[in-house]
């Protein structure tokens, strides 16, 4: 409803008709209007309260999900180093032992490659349908070769379940046509490929070396699939895979390449296990730090000149969410869990300040616990022997109720913003009664001024008529 043009003044009361109606209007919604701001102000401030605490914990679960993958350790008690890594790389866990190990690589583990006849078509090559097993290591595939097959489409069906067969297949074109090549990820001794089909040119026997300057022969390409072998210390060691998992006590070997060496030193993680508690200390902090930013209020010797206040309240000052979540964080660093030498952080070093409530890591007590041979431990702490005792996953299951989908965070924020738009809708109708009430009042008043400006010229008519009647006598 639109407001009425009026004049400020009203030319027939001579009254300031905009201002009355502007102060009564104002006077009317002060107390709905301050109630509405007070309001929105206090659920905008807790939504980005929570925003901020949610933000904090979401980062600390990344990173003790980060520090718990278990294919990159991050509290491994001992640090194992390859002196060539193009001859072998080398990771180490809980159980190795400080020591040095030279290692010569006579060979590495190979895989079996194989080749059909040729055919002279090309990729394109017409199959006739038939059936074609491929065999590796005693097990068998078996493929259906369908009507109007090439050499293109036998490929793709075969890579099609190469993920679950470890067997693939290219097309290679040489001199005398285009060949049918298998390969695949196993390696060893006796994990060569033979095929067998009623397809002409598909069938490959064992042992039997290709011939490739024979557009009829087929065979393996090169060598046949051996074993790796090399020495540690000078004791031989043979192994049907690269990736040589505990021969050397509590150290996994990737040989890489042939007639190398390289020696291998295995000592204490110092370092690294220090890099991996900073990363938790400082993750764990940012919460703690985050908790105090939203709840901890400011205290001025200046008052407010609005409400004379001294003391201004943080986005969740008061708010109990803050502090269960701060309680079960302390909580886990309280409880033990795996159990062993090491059962709490005060062992390494790591301890809480009285005022804020922070970790730190003291550098001589850490290194204290490193002399004492602690660092083996550390891992069983963090990680525990199970899925649920390691510190890592009871402080992640601690924090998930807070972060998971449909949890505390998400149900406080849908709350907040529930009342966000019911204030959005209360602002919205005492605009609609603001703007009904102007145009009333402006109505009303200026009725009363055309009133006033009628009396007023009935009052200067019947003024003019007697002065007329007095002029007569005269």
């Amino acid at each position: 409803m639109a407001s009425p043009i009026t004049p400020a003044t009203g030319l027939g009361s001579g009254l300031e008709i905009g201002k009355i109606v502007t102060a009564l209007v104002d006077a009317d919604k002060l107390a709905k209007q301050t109630q509405i701001t007070t309001q929105t102000k206090l659920v905008t401030t807790k939504l980005s309260g929570i925003g901020t605490l949610q933000s904090a914990v979401a980062a600390f679960q990344d990173v003790l999900k980060k520090l718990g993958d278990n294919d990159n350790p991050a509290f491994n008690g001992f640090s194992a180093k390859s002196s060539n890594e193009n001859s072998l790389t080398v990771t180490s866990d809980n159980n190795a032992v400080p020591g040095t190990y030279k290692i010569h690589v006579n060979n590495i583990a190979t895989s079996s490659s194989v080749a059909t006849a040729a055919f002279s078509g090309g990729t394109s090559s017409a199959i006739p349908t038939g059936n074609l097993s491929v065999t590796q290591n005693g097990i068998t595939q078996s493929y259906s070769i369908p009507s109007g097959a090439t050499l293109e489409s036998v490929a793709k069906e075969i890579n099609a379940q190469s993920k679950t067969t470890n067997v693939s297949a290219n097309l290679i074109t040489d001199d005398n046509g285009t060949r049918l090549v298998f390969s695949s990820t196993i390696t060893g001794k006796g994990a060569d490929i033979t095929t067998s089909s009623d397809i002409a040119g598909f069938t490959i026997a064992s042992n039997t070396a290709l011939d490739a300057s024979s557009a009829s022969s087929a065979g393996y390409i090169g060598n046949q699939a051996e074993n790796a072998s090399f020495t540690v210390n000078g004791m031989a060691i043979t192994s049907s895979s690269n990736k040589i998992d505990k021969t050397v006590g509590g150290m996994t070997l990737t040989l890489l390449g042939n007639n190398t060496d390289s020696t291998v030193n295995v000592s204490t993680n110092a370092d690294g296990l220090k890099t991996s508690l900073q990363s938790f200390i400082t993750a764990y902090n940012n919460v703690v730090t985050a908790i105090s930013t939203v709840t901890k209020a400011t205290i001025s010797d200046t008052p407010d000149p609005t409400t004379g206040a001294t003391v201004t309240p943080a986005a969740l000052t008061g708010d109990s969410m803050p502090r269960e979540i701060l309680s079960a964080m302390r909580g886990v660093l309280t409880t033990t869990g795996a159990g062993g030498d090491l059962s709490v952080l005060s062992q390494l070093g790591i301890s809480t300040s009285q005022t804020d409530g922070t970790l730190s890591l003291d550098d001589k007590k850490f290194s204290a616990a490193m002399d004492k041979g602690l660092g083996g431990d550390v891992q069983q702490l963090f990680s525990g022997t199970d899925d649920s005792n390691g510190l890592l996953t009871r402080m992640n299951t601690a924090l998930t109720p807070y972060t998971q989908t449909g949890g505390l965070f998400d149900d406080r924020k849908s709350r907040l913003t529930t009342q966000e738009d019911d204030l959005q809708n209360q602002q919205a109708a005492l605009d609609l009664h603001v703007q009904s009430l102007t145009a009333t009042l402006t109505a009303k008043y200026n009725s009363m001024d055309s009133l006033v400006g009628q009396l007023k010229a009935t009052a200067s008519s019947i003024t003019s008529f007697f002065d007329s009647l007095n002029a007569q006598k005269s």
